[in-house]
């Protein structure tokens, strides 16, 4: 068997042959997509579960090599959840939404849909109906926020996806293009594009990440056997020649809107900007896209425990510095009221921790300059190929846009003290800014007090103040991280996106319930919790927690529940 550092050594590329016979062999198995019965996607998707666990060891090892991460570790737990756990996850929940539309017509929804005042529709989305996500996320609730117009009607009689009905119609091939910074990414993205939106899927990994190809062919046997998924390798060349190619009709990229807007206009330059000002694109295809953000932390100033500030500093820290930052959801501004009096002690808080957690490998290509430039430093006194956390306080926006205006990708994360007349005006205000100044329409954190909220004036307007907000996924008391791995809801930027402005991205992945006309997601937990998170830096023990939880999506029995609980409470502590 080829070990784990071989495999990372070995470069690998498609060729233009290679790339051509791969197409072809997608568009050869339409016919078999086209007249998949109901029962048949269940059972593939079904089949997807024991590959991927037992691809599981080698894909983790596989991660933790190239990141830096050691045998002995407690960071190997974010390689396991924002890994193969994620992608189980995904599955097992699109499983029981196809068993119950086998049933019962459609997915049947956890919770109530409801209206709130001002007419909007709300429908919870987690915890599933399986009553053990309930104790996995303590306290925890997520809402999709509907469109206007939609109504409970058009929710509970909504149509379900052509390919899962037996419409009879060719499915199209799509190239998704895999990010390179989170393993699960490209992988829950393929499954979303074959299972829900019904595509025939060539896979291109990211160069960063390409040596998780293989062990991803181990894991999605059950659909490269079928001839529905295909994987290829390589640089910008072979992603080109796939995206030209006349068998590719679609495309999905997670990556920046950088090159996002190369693949859709061309290179950047002055051709580039004539076509966008022309509507004149490159791509005649169409695209779906996820890509990045400055992801804001908007703090609602007001009376907090220490034990709460304490609490939310680690919650902040793990943002920040989760994958070594290289996530398009790690916080990048972090936006205060200047009148807040435990301004400054809650940002002391989050330095401790910050100053607490060790420096980790650089791994992301250009990590080192994009840290220059945004800290206006040297990486100073840390390990080679490592970069320092670092919180820059107190950054005047219009002195220093480029916090604002673009997504650093590294581990700099600026405080921005906004005035404001009352800490009630602050909500205004602070959305004001995230709405209109920070670039980017993926997610957004709110850390809100416990009493702020206890007269029915400032409910009213807190909930005024969130829907005002225009992201795709919104945390109260959460890291938005928490929606991108829950996978009910969709992850994807605001919608409103456009090919010239496309902003955090067009179009959504996950939305395990299926469901059509959704806005925004809203997910609130309370502002501590126990046992403690093991995404949180300052967990002491939590890969074992997180093994546990691979083998409880994998079989979710009672005595595998109660073993991973009893883990996370020994472990926790």
């Amino acid at each position: 068997m080829t070990s784990t550092a071989a495999v990372l050594e070995q470069p690998r590329n498609t060729s233009a042959t290679e790339i051509d016979r791969a197409l072809e062999e997608l568009a050869a198995a339409k016919s078999d997509f086209r007249n998949m019965s109901l029962h048949q996607w269940a059972g593939l998707v079904e089949r997807c579960i024991p590959t991927i666990v037992g691809s599981s060891r080698d894909w983790v090892d596989a991660a933790c090599h190239a990141k830096g991460i050691p045998a002995d570790s407690s960071l190997r737990a974010e390689e396991i959840t924002a890994g193969p756990a994620a992608a189980l996850r995904y599955l097992r929940l699109l499983h029981d939404s196809l068993l119950d539309i086998i049933r019962r017509g459609r997915p049947q929804l956890p919770g109530p849909v409801r209206q709130e005042p001002g007419g909007r529709l709300f429908v919870r989305l987690a915890p599933v109906k399986r009553r053990q996500d309930a104790l996995l996320f303590t306290g925890t609730t997520t809402d999709a926020i509907m469109e206007e117009g939609v109504t409970a009607e058009a929710v509970a009689g909504q149509v379900m996806p052509s390919h899962l009905t037996g419409a009879g119609e060719d499915p199209p091939i799509m190239l998704v293009l895999g990010a390179g910074n989170v393993s699960s990414i490209p992988m829950t993205d393929t499954l979303t594009k074959i299972f829900q939106d019904g595509y025939l899927v060539l896979l291109k990994m990211n160069p960063v990440n390409e040596y998780l190809g293989p062990i991803f062919e181990r894991a999605l046997a059950p659909l490269v056997e079928a001839g529905f998924l295909r994987i290829i390798y390589g640089a910008a060349e072979s992603g080109q020649h796939a995206i030209s190619h006349d068998l590719t009709e679609a495309v999905h990229i997670t990556g920046s809107n950088a090159s996002h807007d190369a693949i859709v206009w061309g290179p950047p330059g002055p051709e580039q900007e004539q076509r966008k000002q022309e509507n004149d694109p490159r791509l005649h295809k169409p695209i779906t896209s996820e890509l990045g953000n400055v992801t804001p932390w908007i703090i609602v100033p007001g009376d907090y425990t220490e034990k709460q500030l304490q609490f939310q500093a680690e919650n902040l820290a793990a943002s920040i510095t989760n994958n070594a930052s290289f996530n398009c959801l790690a916080t990048k501004v972090i936006v205060t009221w200047r009148g807040w009096p435990d301004r400054e002690r809650f940002l002391n808080k989050l330095q401790h921790v910050l100053d607490a957690i060790p420096p980790r490998k650089a791994y992301y290509p250009g990590a080192e300059d994009r840290f220059r430039e945004f800290a206006d430093r040297e990486p100073g006194d840390v390990p080679e190929g490592t970069l320092p956390w670092t919180l820059i306080r107190d950054v005047d926006p219009d002195q220093s846009p480029k916090y604002i205006q673009r997504e650093s990708f590294v581990c700099v994360c600026a405080e921005v003290g906004l005035d404001a007349a009352s800490p009630e005006d602050f909500l205004d205000v602070s959305a004001d800014f995230a709405n209109d100044r920070l670039w980017g329409t993926l997610c957004a954190a709110v850390m809100v007090p416990s009493g702020f909220r206890k007269s029915s004036e400032n409910k009213a307007r807190f909930a005024d103040f969130v829907a005002s907000l225009r992201y795709g996924a919104i945390g109260v008391n959460q890291w938005p991280g928490l929606v991108y791995g829950l996978m009910t809801p969709p992850w994807g930027g605001f919608p409103g996106g456009t090919l010239q402005d496309p902003q955090s991205g067009v179009g959504w992945v996950h939305n395990t319930f299926l469901l059509q006309g959704i806005e925004k997601t809203v997910t609130e937990g309370p502002l501590t919790a126990f046992p403690k998170p093991i995404w949180f830096p300052t967990h002491k023990n939590p890969e074992p927690i997180a093994w546990k939880l691979m083998e409880f999506y994998a079989k979710p029995t009672v005595w595998n529940l109660s073993k991973l609980l009893g883990s996370a409470v020994r472990n926790g502590l």
